[in-house]
């Protein structure tokens, strides 16, 4: 450490010493020096202004060295500041006792100017050491508490994006794959039949619990084929593949998750029908161009997906019977040699000018 830039406090009842150890202090370059005659005064220095090194003589009144060393070190804010005690040479069984209540060395009177020099120079080159160990412990601390902070957002991001892409945004990535695209996509809904005529002559304590089980069950298949959840809205879903995170094969990814939410829908249609509620599930599939990114405002966003085969996908959903997964043929046609499919000839949908030739997904092949 600079000795220019080190700042030393000078304990010591006596004048004289103080005059003599300062003297010889500023010598060796350690101008920023101040004293003290006691050491109630010294404790009060120390809570106010910062030091490098204390020199603390043993024998002083009222408040004597071992006083101040023990204060010192019961003090979290003060106890890593190194003393050299000032001390005779008939007082070393009492340097000894200064040394294990946490002083860094001892100086004995008179003043060497050798000893003096080697001692506060490796006094202050520990400091500055421990300083840096201290000052690496608090810069791990910060990184692990921001580890655990990230993990913590990406706990959260999970429950709204699938965790390849809540993984990527956390990790700085994910900034771009959030701005307006054009991507070609395959769009999955889901609707319950018979939810509407259930919502009107249940509690709503009831069917919340019903929606609680179906969003449960469906949830943990849209993560396991990589699906990105777009929405909920009551007993509908809105689920797309191949977006923000590419997929080599997304309709079969799409294809895959709606059987096997037709399987596992199964139990819950029979644990509903014996609590007296006639409930089926239909699914619809599309795929073409659309465009996404994140809609809404500062605080609340979501990940939109917008263009007309999200509106075929929902046709074809209002369009299935409880237990039919219902396609269209170009999106078909991509996936034919995986899927076995009955085809229902044209289809008049809701909302669209022409029919659309329309098949029901049976089947992934061997």
């Amino acid at each position: 450490m600079n000795p220019a830039v080190a700042a030393l406090l000078v304990v010591d009842d006596n004048e004289d010493n103080r005059y003599t150890l300062t003297r010889r202090l500023k010598r060796e370059g350690y101008t920023n020096l101040t004293t003290a005659n006691d050491g109630h005064q010294a404790l009060e220095l120390l809570r106010s202004k910062r030091f490098d090194l204390m020199l603390l003589d043993i024998q002083m009144p009222e408040m004597n060295g071992y006083e101040v060393l023990e204060q010192l070190k019961a003090d979290a804010d003060l106890r890593h500041l190194p003393v050299i005690m000032i001390s005779a040479v008939d007082e070393l069984e009492s340097v000894v006792r200064c040394i294990e209540l946490g002083a860094e060395d001892y100086l004995p009177k008179p003043f060497d100017a050798t000893l003096l020099r080697a001692r506060v120079r490796a006094s202050l080159e520990k400091k500055a050491l421990r300083d840096e160990v201290r000052d690496w412990n608090r810069k791990l601390e910060q990184r692990v508490q921001e580890q655990v902070a990230q993990l913590n957002r990406l706990g959260r991001l999970k429950g709204f994006f699938s965790p390849q892409l809540a993984e990527s945004i956390i990790s700085g990535g994910g900034e771009e794959l959030l701005k307006t695209h054009r991507r070609e996509v395959v769009v999955v809904f889901l609707d319950l039949r018979g939810f509407t005529a259930f919502a009107d002559t249940c509690e709503p304590e009831e069917i919340m619990r019903v929606l609680s089980e179906y969003h449960r069950e469906m949830g943990q298949l849209i993560l396991a084929h990589e699906g990105t959840l777009e929405h909920f809205a009551g007993d509908g879903i809105m689920i797309f593949f191949n977006d923000p995170i590419a997929l080599e094969k997304p309709a079969e990814n799409a294809i895959g998750m709606a059987l096997a939410m037709q399987q596992h829908f199964a139990p819950l249609r029979a644990a509903w029908t014996d609590r007296g509620f006639a409930l089926d599930l239909g699914i619809g599939i599309a795929q073409g161009f659309a465009t996404l990114g994140a809609v809404g405002f500062e605080g609340r966003w979501e990940y939109a997906c917008i263009g007309s085969v999200a509106n075929l996908a929902s046709r074809l959903c209002n369009e299935a019977k409880g237990g039919q997964i219902l396609i269209n043929q170009t999106t078909l046609s991509r996936i034919k040699d995986v899927v076995e499919a009955e085809p229902l000839g044209e289809v008049t949908l809701k909302g669209l000018a022409q029919p659309v030739q329309t098949f029901k997904i049976t089947a992934l092949k061997s």
